[in-house]
């Protein structure tokens, strides 16, 4: 794969190497299970495009555990035990079909490769830390999956409702259409993803985590969370597979254009902080 300017340098950065496929020929060869699989990029979703060419029966077949979303942004994606769940605006969750299309999702077959015991953990920040203190241990140049299944003393979640073409970029949908939501005492799963330092320009650095209900119901985006004694669970991969869309509008986009501030947004501000 060939990357100009700084792409060069993460290209160069990947331990196993960058693979770029077109969506019609990647999902046609049974995905690598120590791979991990990026459909598009979180930089061209911050852009806009909200299009898809790739289907949820496809992506099955590249992953059974995973973060992402769906065409239009309609909602959060929470890919657990092989299925594709999705989370709509008003917090309910469903099985997204087969035929579902798909803008950007990040997927792998996953393995509890490490433990990491959890205690005491009032927000978001003190979990990243715990998980951090393990990525630093076992390689901090590597990509994490993260599965956490817990009761969550307390778990803040969002969700939007989708959007329309001509397609807004992600901070002004989400600042017209986040739903948020809090649960005490819930039991569900974290689904997280861990992207290192040199993948600024391909994805969001650092953690990234969606929830699901244990009786999948309930789901979306995290922005804040609780819990008291739980283990979470990384799977280590030193392989990354890239599926760039077949579509002219995904290849009209500037993916030069520095998206950072909009990708920070809407990872992290709740609704009253995105709408300043």
């Amino acid at each position: 794969m060939k990357f100009t300017n700084k792409k060069n340098l993460i290209a160069a950065a990947v331990l196993a190497g960058v693979f770029t496929f077109c969506a019609s020929q990647a999902y046609a060869e049974q995905a690598d299970r120590e791979s991990l699989v990026q459909v598009a990029l979180l930089q061209s979703l911050a852009q806009g495009y909200f299009g898809g060419t790739i289907t949820s029966g496809e992506l099955r077949k590249l992953g059974d555990t995973g973060i992402g979303t769906f065409e239009g942004l309609n909602g959060e994606m929470i890919v657990l035990d092989g299925k594709v769940y999705q989370a709509l605006g008003d917090g309910t969750v469903f099985t997204a079909p087969d035929k579902t299309l798909i803008p950007y999702a990040t997927v792998t077959f996953f393995d509890e490769d490490i433990p990491v015991k959890l205690t005491d953990i009032k927000d978001k920040k003190d979990f990243e830390s715990a998980l951090n203190a393990a990525v630093q241990k076992e390689g901090c140049n590597s990509f994490y999956m993260v599965k956490l299944p817990a009761e969550f003393e307390s778990v803040l979640f969002r969700s939007e409702y989708g959007s329309e073409e001509p397609y807004p970029t992600l901070v002004e949908a989400l600042k017209g259409k986040q739903t948020e939501f809090t649960e005490k005492n819930i039991k569900g799963t974290l689904v997280g993803l861990y992207c290192p330092s040199y993948m600024g320009e391909l994805n969001s650095v650092g953690w990234h985590f969606h929830f699901i209900s244990e009786d999948k119901k309930k789901g979306g985006h995290i922005l804040e969370l609780s819990v008291k004694d739980a283990t979470a669970y990384l799977d280590k991969t030193d392989k990354f597979t890239m599926i760039l869309h077949n579509d002219k509008k995904f290849h009209d986009i500037n993916l030069a254009k520095d998206m950072a501030e909009d990708i920070r947004s809407a990872e992290q501000d709740t609704k009253g902080k995105m709408k300043k």
